[in-house]
Formats: C-alpha cells, structure tokens, sequence
C-alpha cells in the first residue's frame, strides 16, 4: 500500500514537490469499497476528493425516485463540487459513490485557499478540473436534450470502453437504465437492436463492444 505522496507522485505529477509535502501532511487516505458512497445529498462537504485508485460515479438523485448519471472520477481526477462547495460551506447537491474498490486522497477545504495563492501547480489544476467537468456536463446536457435514447447508449458504452480500456463491459442491464434514467426494459429492447446492426454482442456476465 502506498503512503499519500506515493500516490501525488504517482497521479498528480503536475503538482511541485512543496506541494506534494504540504498536501501530504495534511491529506488523509481512505480506501472506499465497490458500491460504498463517499458523497451524499445534503452532506456537508469538508474535503476536497483526489483519486488515487479505482473509479468513482457522480449522480444526482431524483426528488422522488431515479437518478442521472453525471461523469466518472479515476485516478488523477478530482471531484470538482468539492472544489466549489467546500470552501463555501455548502451542502453537495450529488451522490458520489465507488463502482471499484477506490483509494482516494482527501484535502481540508480549509486548504484550498492557500495552495491556490501558493502554487501554481494547483491553481492550473483547479481550473482545468473547472474546465473539464463543465464540458462533460454540457455533453449530458446536449445528450439528454436532444439525442434519441438509442444514440446516448451508443455514446454511453463507448465512453466506458473509452474509460475501462476494454471492448468487454461488465456492467449490467440495470446499471445501463439507471445511469441513464431508463427501464431495464428499454435498456435491453435497444441493446438487441444494436447486436442485430453487428455492433455489440451480448452475453451473460458482460457486453461485448464489435
């Protein structure tokens, strides 16, 4: 098991050495299982999320039932609503919950401030974090406005071969209609659909990208 500066070195190489001492000595690790939530609705946010191992989920829960998936987090990415809510008090308005078993680097948001003074190295970071996440969410947004829930599958399991690095899916029916506020029924209509076109194969434990 790495120590925290094994991890900053390993997944944030961006960062300068000061700053890795200094996120080192006030950072605590924690290891988050598979299907075990880091972030609920309401919570109140103290730390700033780095990702040293694993992947993360970010959703937004439905005021009665369901819920939209948002983006992934894996190693070398941060939570952005972390880094805008933080430091501001402010309760997290998502759900951020491990789909691996995750290691992931937590910073008081006490801290913010200073390293964004400090160090060029985090300042970049926190705007490029900004910047990448408000393209992801735009994305969502065009998919959910304005494409056929046929098209956003078809984005949805490239992204996850994209993300994994595998043509193999583990993932089920289910997990598919959630992320993306369907029905399993619907989920599994389009994906015989999609085999019939030669374009995934679908089998038991898994989706197989053609």
């Amino acid at each position: 098991m790495m120590d925290t500066r094994a991890y900053l070195d390993a997944h944030f190489p961006q960062f300068e050495d000061e700053l890795k001492d200094e996120l080192a000595a006030v950072a605590e690790i924690r290891h988050i299982p598979a299907g075990e939530p880091l972030m609920r609705t309401g919570q109140n946010i103290r730390s700033t999320v780095l990702v040293a191992e694993g992947r993360l989920k970010l959703y937004r829960e439905g005021q009665e039932e369901g819920e939209i998936f948002m983006y992934h987090l894996e190693p070398g990415n941060a939570c952005a609503l972390s880094m805008v809510c933080g430091p501001q008090q402010e309760t997290s308005g998502v759900m951020l919950k491990a789909i691996e078993d995750s290691t992931v680097i937590l910073i008081p948001v006490t801290s913010m401030e200073n390293f964004m003074q400090r160090y060029k190295g985090w300042y970049n970071f926190v705007v490029e974090t900004y910047r990448n996440r408000f393209e992801e969410l735009l994305t969502l947004i065009d998919h959910i406005a304005f494409r056929a829930m046929d098209e956003r599958l078809v984005y949805y399991l490239d992204t996850q071969r994209q993300k994994s690095g595998s043509s193999k899916l583990h993932i089920t029916h289910g997990e598919i209609a959630t992320d993306l506020n369907s029905s399993r029924e619907v989920i599994s209509r389009l994906l015989k659909k999609l085999e019939q076109q030669g374009k995934v194969k679908v089998h038991r434990q898994y989706i197989e990208l053609l």
